[in-house]
This record gives structure tokens, C-alpha cells and sequence, in this order.
């Protein structure tokens, strides 16, 4: 019998878990050369004007601008209502008689109308972050635009004030995940330059959207049938479908591929967003995201009971001040602004007519606040805004309660347009 000892190959478990000092500087090395990649992805990204961002990264502008387009679609979908509830055919259909051919919505069912599509939007909301973890901001994004079709599928063929409230609230779901998933989409494929800009973007596709609605509806509004309502219902398709078509065929976001552990299919994602700079390439900015994915783990996660502690605490009355201020200080005058008009004592097409210039005239102001909050800044401009607005309210409310002659009348008008664009 052989004495001979036979040395066994250890596993790559064990390998793995008694790992060699080569195996331990080959490792730091790895790390430190991921550590300078990460640099210098970031110093080439902070180098960049906005124009040079925007001529490296053309997908990326193009591709943000193909995701924002879904809040052209959800302002579009908002104001829609908003819109119907000053429509002459909608309200004779759907309303109360009050005199000679004067028809109106309750007051209820106009409250539970403008309440409902924000409803859904908050379930929307809180449901889009563990669906969009999951499955990534396209998929998700997909989703909500189908569910959209269906649902206004729904909407076209209500006939009833009750199903028209539900509709809204079921229209509402896809409109939280487009409202949280948008802004996220754009500011994780587009360079840091092109962060600022893509976000301040999107309240200027909120005001094309209300500029479309006005539009369409300033046509059809005249008419003496159900067409003056079932026809720009069924021109909300127009978005859904071509937009899920293009977010199919877009790059998913790379820092999801890289949460996910994707790193391949992440290279690929930002070589597909346009780095056209000789000077990057896909794996620097891959590192650039692990190492700052890495930091994020390093540090404690918050939990909600935080957001009522401390410091915090400020800080999130101060958010809730500011999203509550903009209902307080102009929004809701500004969502039935052709209703207040009519109420005002102006005829139909008067009403829509100042109801669509309101709407370009909203356009400008978002472009005029992208100057001003370069000289001023966000704070003073809101504060400032939030005052003019509540001079202008309580003129309004003092002209709507001195009589209803021309001169109120106009008073009043004008006063809500005012109220309207500043907002």
C-alpha cells in the first residue's frame, strides 16, 4: 500500500472565500483603476456647456424629450375635464337646467370631477416606484400607456356623471407613474449639464398640453350634439400608442441596468445615448454610476417617521407648502379657467377663445421664469409669485362681488387670466 499523501485542488468556493494576497491586490487594484474611470467620467460631464452636452449626447436629448412627451399627453388629459365642465352641449347633457336654455354642472359634481383624476394620480404615484424597480422605467412607463387606452376606452363611452368620475380616477393611475417616472427617466440618461434643463422642461410640455386641449376644444365646443365632447375624448389615442412604440425601441435607463446588475447591457444603453466625445466611452460612465450607486448603499436609508424629526421636519413642511401653495394661489382658477370666464358673463367662443390665449400665454411665462430664475432664483420668484397672485385673487373676489355689470364683468376676466398666467 502507497504512503504517498494525494493533495487535493481546493474548490472555487474555498478559493473564494481564503482569497490570496495577489487575489486581494488584484482586487484593490480593480477598484482604484473603476475609482479613476469614475473621475473622469464625471470631470468630462462637468466640463461641458449645455450646447456641447446636447451636440455629444443627441439620443440622450431626444430620447428625454420622446419620455416627456407623456406629460404633454397627461396635461392634455387633465384639462380635458376642466374644459368640458364650461361646454355648452356637456353641461345639457350631463348637467342641471337653471333658466332659457342655461344649463350647468353642480357645483358637487364639478368638486368631485377636478378631485378624482388627482386621486388616482396619488395611488399612480406610490405604485410606480416598486413597479418601475422591478421592471424598469420603460416597461413601466409601457404599462401605463396601454392601461391609459383602455381607460379611455371607458371614458369615450360614459354616459353618466358617475362613470365619468370613475374614469378619471382610473385615467389618474397612469398619470402618477408618467408624473414619477418622467422626471427620473430624463435626468438618469441625459449628462449632469442636461439635468437642469430637461426637468424645467416639463412644465413647459404641461402648458402645451393645456394649448392643445384649448385648442381642440375651442373648435368642437360649438357644436350641438355629443361631438362636442365624444370627439376630443377620442383624440386622447392620439398619444398612448405612438409613445409606447417609441419607448419600446428606447434605451432603458443605465443606472436601473445598473441597480440591477446589468452592466453590460448598461454599456450598451449609454453608448446608444450618443456619446459622441472621443473622450468617453460606456465604461466610464458605467463606473461613474457603480461608484456613486456604492455611495448611496453606504449610507443609512431614511424611513418615513424620519421625514417628521428633527430638521426634516422643516423640510417637509416646507415641500408641502410649496406643492399646497400652488392649488391656494392660482392652479384651480387656472385648470377651469374658461368657466371662470363664462361665469364672468362672457359668451361661449369669447370664454374658449381667452381660455387658449391663456394657455400660450402660460407657454411664455414658463420660458420668461427660465430667465428670470437665472438672475433672481427659485426661492425669490416663488415667494414673490405666491404674493402678486394673492393681491390679484383678492381683487378678484372683490370685482365678483360688487355687481354684474360690464365693468365687473371684464374686472373679473381679466383678473382670472392674470391669476392664470402668473400661476
Amino acid at each position: 500500500m502507497s504512503n504517498a499523501i494525494t493533495e487535493e485542488k481546493p474548490t472555487l468556493s474555498e478559493v473564494e472565500a481564503h482569497p490570496t494576497s495577489a487575489d486581494i491586490a488584484v482586487y484593490h487594484d480593480e477598484k482604484i483603476d473603476d475609482r479613476a474611470r469614475a473621475i473622469n467620467a464625471e470631470q468630462i460631464e462637468h466640463d461641458m456647456t449645455v450646447l456641447q452636452a446636447v451636440k455629444a449626447y443627441p439620443a440622450a436629448s431626444w430620447w428625454a424629450f420622446v419620455m416627456s412627451c407623456t406629460i404633454i399627453m397627461e396635461s392634455y388629459c387633465v384639462f380635458l375635464m376642466g374644459q368640458f365642465i364650461a361646454t355648452h352641449q356637456f353641461a345639457k347633457d350631463f348637467g342641471k337646467q337653471i333658466g332659457p336654455d342655461t344649463w350647468i354642472i353642480e357645483a358637487s359634481w364639478q368638486s368631485a370631477f377636478q378631485c378624482s383624476g388627482p386621486v388616482g394620480a396619488f395611488i399612480g404615484v406610490f405604485i410606480a416606484g416598486p413597479i418601475t424597480s422591478k421592471i424598469g422605467y420603460r416597461w413601466a412607463t409601457i404599462g401605463g400607456l396601454m392601461a391609459l387606452n383602455a381607460f379611455i376606452f371607458i371614458f369615450y363611452f360614459g354616459n353618466s356623471q358617475g362613470m365619468f368620475f370613475a374614469t378619471q380616477i382610473l385615467e389618474g393611475i397612469p398619470w402618477g407613474i408618467f408624473i414619477a417616472n418622467a422626471p427620473a427617466y430624463c435626468s438618469e440618461i441625459v449628462p449632469l449639464r442636461l439635468r437642469a434643463p430637461a426637468t424645467q422642461m416639463l412644465q413647459m410640455f404641461w402648458a402645451i398640453g393645456a394649448l392643445i386641449v384649448g385648442g381642440i376644444t375651442y373648435h368642437f365646443q360649438s357644436k350641438n350634439d355629443s361631438s362636442a365632447y365624444r370627439v376630443p375624448i377620442a383624440l386622447q389615442w392620439m398619444f398612448p400608442t405612438p409613445l409606447a412604440i417609441l419607448l419600446f425601441i428606447a434605451p432603458e435607463s443605465p443606472w436601473w441596468l445598473v441597480r440591477k446588475g446589468r452592466l453590460a447591457e448598461a454599456e450598451k444603453a449609454i453608448a446608444r445615448l450618443g456619446r459622441a466625445s472621443a473622450n468617453d466611452n460606456p465604461a466610464d460612465a458605467v463606473a461613474m454610476i457603480r461608484r456613486t450607486i456604492e455611495l448611496e448603499k453606504s449610507v443609512k436609508q431614511p424611513n418615513l417617521v424620519e421625514l417628521w424629526k428633527g430638521t426634516d421636519l422643516y423640510r417637509t413642511l416646507i415641500v408641502c407648502g410649496v406643492y399646497a401653495s400652488q392649488n391656494l394661489t392660482g392652479n384651480l382658477i387656472a385648470n377651469q379657467a374658461v368657466y371662470f370666464f363664462k361665469q364672468a358673463g362672457m359668451a361661449d367662443d369669447t370664454a374658449f377663445a381667452l381660455g387658449l390665449i391663456t394657455s400660450a400665454l402660460q407657454l411664455i411665462m414658463v420660458m420668461v421664469s427660465w430667465v428670470l430664475t437665472t438672475y433672481l432664483g427659485r426661492r425669490t420668484i416663488y415667494d414673490y409669485g405666491q404674493l402678486i397672485a394673492t393681491g390679484f385673487l383678492v381683487a378678484l373676489g372683490i370685482a365678483a362681488s360688487v355687481g354684474h355689470n360690464k365693468a365687473a364683468t371684464n374686472a373679473q376676466a381679466s383678473l382670472a387670466l392674470i391669476v392664470s398666467v402668473l400661476f
